[in-house]
């Protein structure tokens, strides 16, 4: 059987802006149960990602998600295999990347 990401990623994607302050990203992960965030611009491309661990370490619930989150994201496209995610994760040691519909950022 040939698993694709799109069968084991989550189809409703919750995100952020580089404006919402950490406060808010933190209301989002509880509210949905979810350890990072993908932060997007005003075309919904991502230009980032904000975890829990981004969160934690913030000086304030004030701070803007652009002050905290990682710039540099990985992202996959969608009809790979999640043994190609998995080796990804490994070789840059990150916990989450962005699946993309068809094309990598």
């Amino acid at each position: 059987m040939n698993v694709k990401i799109s069968d084991l990623m989550s189809k409703n994607v919750v995100t952020t802006t580089r404006v919402q302050t950490v406060g808010q990203a933190r209301s989002l992960m509880e509210e949905y149960g979810i350890h990072a965030l993908p932060v997007v611009n005003d075309s919904d491309k991502p230009v980032g990602i904000v975890t829990s661990i981004d969160l934690r370490n913030a000086p304030s619930d004030l701070v803007k998600v652009k002050d905290v989150m990682t710039q540099t994201i990985l992202t996959i496209p969608q009809y790979n295999g999640p043994h190609q995610a998995a080796r990804l994760m490994r070789k840059h040691h990150v916990h989450h990347v962005i699946v993309m519909h068809d094309k990598v950022v």
